[in-house]
């Protein structure tokens, strides 16, 4: 994607918000970047320079303004729109695939070499894959830094830092401060011993109320808690099982997670943030599909909707198919006592095989052939959307099948489109 340069600057006078995530502004005269709405005074535009991402900035040798903390916004919602290898990239990326399979298991994921990887990364996105996964982990650390009391060694092992030095470094480089100092301005720790509590930041509006009501109806005893204002899950990760409980404070989403192994913190917050869809960008949904006279109605009652998603995808393609077989948590957590399972399936075989994989990585147009030839379309559409975040596939509830015919007037965004549907449906 290239940025349109003169919007982006106008986005940064106008400290718009609505932005952040989407694109990062660096002021030459001071060496330091910003999201959009950064409350400091507006550079000159000649000293204003834009990036795709905060890695592209970072290689550029700017470090992170210390006010308005720029890896502190919602992601952007490019990579869901974009299905090309850049943006399958940053999924995997941003699920901590090079902490765990380095740059060579990420190419292998993707289907390409090292170096051609590499290359359209940095020619996409002006960082290449190690870059990208380093403000990860800097992001995860400034995260575990800020919001809990475990020492830095702890940190630095559970960000996904070789060595504690790495860790120092790059926190020095990014943040231009020492992990003592970001502690010291940093909230006083929030949960109780065991459990890491973080907020989530979201673009508004938000539909939590829709969120819950589709976990609610769809919810697995044992995997999945719901009650009038929380949602609680258990999650099989690389590293071991965990917990997660949300709820939905005015401004972000309030996540509190139950760790076996601390290098999981990235996935899991990647994770949720994919199943609570919040890195989409509400006004550009709303404002197109409120215009239209069958959908208008229902976005105008519901702003901000979003499209559940997924924590695994193969969890997601067998709940749809499959009988349901829970394994039991090697520690329970109150009324989360199982890791979703499934029984018996053919498509089970398949992804036990290694034969079907479904991950972000995959690209839309692959997955849904190939899911379609073993479990129909309609199951391979919401796959797609659900997994991948795909903003674009048309999936209606059982009453609504009728409007099939106005899904060309709803691209992009035929999934929110259905969303709507299907959350009147539920309600009607």
């Amino acid at each position: 994607m290239v940025i349109d340069e003169e919007h982006a600057y106008r986005a940064v006078s106008a400290r718009d918000a609505r932005f952040d995530g989407c694109f990062i502004h660096a002021v030459r005269t001071t060496g330091i970047y910003c999201r959009p709405s950064c409350p400091a005074v507006t550079p000159k535009r000649r000293n204003s320079q834009f990036f795709l991402t905060a890695a592209a900035a970072q290689s550029a040798g700017f470090r992170a303004c210390r006010r308005c903390l720029p890896d502190a916004v919602p992601g952007s919602p490019e990579w869901n729109l974009r299905a090309d290898l850049a943006a399958r990239a940053m999924r995997l990326i941003s699920d901590g695939a090079v902490e765990r399979d380095g740059v060579s298991g990420l190419a292998n994921k993707l289907g390409y070499s090292e170096r051609h990887l590499t290359r359209v990364l940095t020619a996409e996105l002006g960082a290449g894959p190690l870059a990208l996964a380093r403000a990860h982990r800097a992001h995860a650390a400034r995260l575990l830094i800020e919001t809990t009391e475990l020492s830095f060694a702890d940190i630095a092992f559970a960000a996904g830092f070789a060595s504690v030095r790495q860790f120092n470094d790059t926190i020095r480089m990014v943040f231009a401060s020492t992990p003592s100092d970001m502690r010291g301005r940093g909230k006083a720790p929030v949960g109780t011993p065991g459990r890491i509590v973080l907020r989530l930041p979201y673009r508004p509006p938000f539909d939590a109320a829709g969120l819950l009501a589709y976990f609610r109806l769809n919810a697995l005893p044992g995997v999945e808690e719901v009650t009038a204002d929380s949602y609680g899950r258990t999650l099989s990760l690389p590293h071991g099982e965990a917990t997660v409980r949300l709820t939905f404070p005015t401004d972000h989403v309030l996540c509190s997670l139950r760790l076996a192994d601390m290098r999981d913190l990235g996935a899991a917050v990647s994770r949720v943030r994919r199943l609570l869809d919040l890195d989409a960008d509400p006004v550009a949904v709303d404002t197109f599909l409120g215009a239209d006279p069958v959908i208008g109605p229902l976005v105008r009652e519901t702003p901000g909707i979003r499209v559940p998603g997924s924590v695994d995808g193969t969890e997601t393609l067998l709940r749809l198919v499959a009988p349901y077989a829970g394994v039991p948590l090697q520690v329970p957590d109150g009324t989360l006592t199982h890791l979703y399972s499934a029984g018996d399936h053919p498509v089970t075989e398949a992804v036990a095989s290694g034969r079907l994989v479904v991950d972000v990585g995959r690209s839309i147009e692959d997955l849904t052939e190939e899911l379609a030839s073993l479990v129909g379309n309609e199951v391979a559409d919401e796959v797609a959307m659900r997994v991948l975040g795909a903003p674009d596939v048309l999936v209606l509830p059982e009453g609504s099948r009728h409007l099939a015919s106005h899904g060309p007037e709803w691209r992009p965004w035929r999934s929110y489109a259905g969303a709507h549907l299907t959350r009147k449906a539920a309600t009607s």
